[in-house]
């Protein structure tokens, strides 16, 4: 597995693309070896390309924004084959939005998750607590699961969500094992705080062994808050903790 860096953690200077070369530098001197580009100003893709290169590092995932997906999809899967990234991701979606549904939300993405898949590529689907929710007398990401074939639609699991939301990270990254190719390593502390990589309570040795298990290829370390503490910083003992259990 190869550790990356989910950029939505450093999004704050990642306005300009100057503000993007120096991140992706400081990211790569930490010992990162791949990116997750999000939260990002846009960028143009031969661009990102050549100072991914430049830096030593691969974006083998984005978050891309709903409407981009759906609207330009096949721009987003040029831009994809540009910068080398095999995985399309979806941040957010709200399954139980008023009018949406299971049916909605296939109305609205399965043409550009067909067009993805017909691409060589996946369509990953990041989850938060709200996926743990029971909609029509299933939890929602059960459904997703059963709904959609695994060349159609992977998921980024997040460890911090899924704990948030009720379950054990390990159970569901075994119960969705060859098709998390992605995760999210983030940590939980005290009053649902977020933390990094080892600081909080969660069993990264366990969640590491469970991702290799089931086939994961990237864990993505992701802090949207940082509680005041420099991004770098938490990224930094955050790798170093993952380097600590034997990935690299």
């Amino acid at each position: 597995m190869i550790i990356g860096a989910q950029f939505y953690t450093v999004r704050e200077f990642c306005k300009t693309p100057e503000g993007v070369a120096e991140t992706l530098k400081r990211v790569a001197d930490i010992g990162y070896k791949a990116v997750q580009i999000s939260g990002t100003c846009p960028l143009d893709p031969a661009w990102l390309k050549a100072e991914l290169d430049k830096n030593g590092l691969i974006c083998p995932l984005t978050h891309t924004k709903p409407d981009l997906i759906t609207g330009k999809t096949d721009a987003v899967i040029e831009a994809h084959d540009i910068i080398g990234a095999p995985y399309v991701g979806l941040g957010y979606r709200k399954i139980q939005a008023e009018g949406e549904g299971y049916d909605g939300f296939d109305r609205i993405f399965r043409p550009s998750m067909e067009k993805i898949a017909a691409a060589g590529k996946k369509f990953m689907y990041h989850n938060h607590a709200m996926e743990f929710e029971k909609l029509d007398g299933t939890i929602i990401l059960d459904t997703l699961a059963e709904r959609y074939s695994p060349e159609l639609l992977g998921f980024t699991l997040d460890t911090y969500w899924v704990k948030v939301g009720g379950y054990e990270p390990v159970d569901y990254i075994r119960k969705l094992a060859g098709r998390v190719d992605c995760v999210h390593f983030k940590d939980l502390g005290e009053e649902k705080r977020m933390e990094w990589v080892g600081n909080g309570t969660l069993d990264f040795a366990a969640i590491a062994a469970a991702c290799a298990d089931a086939g994961t290829k990237y864990v993505f370390v992701e802090q949207d808050n940082c509680n005041g503490e420099s991004p770098f910083d938490c990224l930094k003992k955050s790798y170093d903790h993952i380097e600590s259990l034997g990935l690299e």
